[in-house]
């Protein structure tokens, strides 16, 4: 099963993800834990210069960049994993590009959506679980966690809420596979919704 989490700046996806994988693993689950971009050895190279690297980056060539990522990442980790009966555990997959390139940078969701098709050769998850947090509160979150904000964090808030209503219309369109999760919640709230819809997912 190929499980994916989506969700705005500090709503929490990492804290998720390790939860599960935890719980997984304590059940005799064979799962791999992942993240897009920086997974493989290009991808690194390739996350530094989307998020950190100092030169800024053209719109087309932060697309292009993602979609290259994409690529490696499913060709050397993720179809490999699910080939062995593995459950993939991923952050962040197709739908952020839909939503931060397509909507936030403006090319359009149905064309980054098919470039998406084209890098995964049209792999696509079995369930996304999407954390829905108002970007202020995320935002603030990432302030108070003391980190240094990427080059996404430190986008004006309308680019983020740009970003929050492609993912609600994502949501709206594929409903049966995108499931949205009220990230202002407890983290033991959201573990215990996000376990379910799994569960949930695994018996249909």
């Amino acid at each position: 099963m190929f499980i994916t989490f989506e969700g705005g700046e500090g709503a929490g996806k990492t804290t998720l993800i390790e939860r599960i994988y935890e719980e997984l693993q304590q059940r005799g689950e064979r799962v791999v834990k992942t993240r897009a971009p920086g997974a493989t050895a290009a991808g690194l190279v390739i996350r530094d210069l989307l998020l950190h690297h100092e030169e800024p980056l053209s719109s087309r060539a932060e697309l292009l960049l993602y979609l290259a990522d994409r690529a490696e990442h499913t060709a050397k980790i993720i179809r490999p994993a699910l080939a062995e009966k593995k459950i993939v555990l991923c952050d962040r997959f197709n739908d952020s590009t839909v939503a931060y390139q397509g909507a936030g940078r403006g090319y359009g969701p149905h064309f980054v959506r098919t470039l998406c098709h084209f890098a995964t050769q049209d792999l696509e998850p079995d369930l996304t679980l999407y954390l829905d947090l108002d970007p202020e509160i995320g935002l603030d979150r990432v302030k108070k966690s003391g980190m240094t904000k990427d080059k996404i964090e430190s986008e004006k808030i309308l680019f983020h809420q740009t970003i929050r209503a492609a993912f609600h219309a994502i949501a709206k369109s594929e409903p049966e596979r995108f499931h949205m999760i009220d990230a202002s919640q407890p983290p033991e709230v959201v573990f215990q919704k996000a376990l379910e819809i799994m569960i949930k997912g695994r018996r249909c």
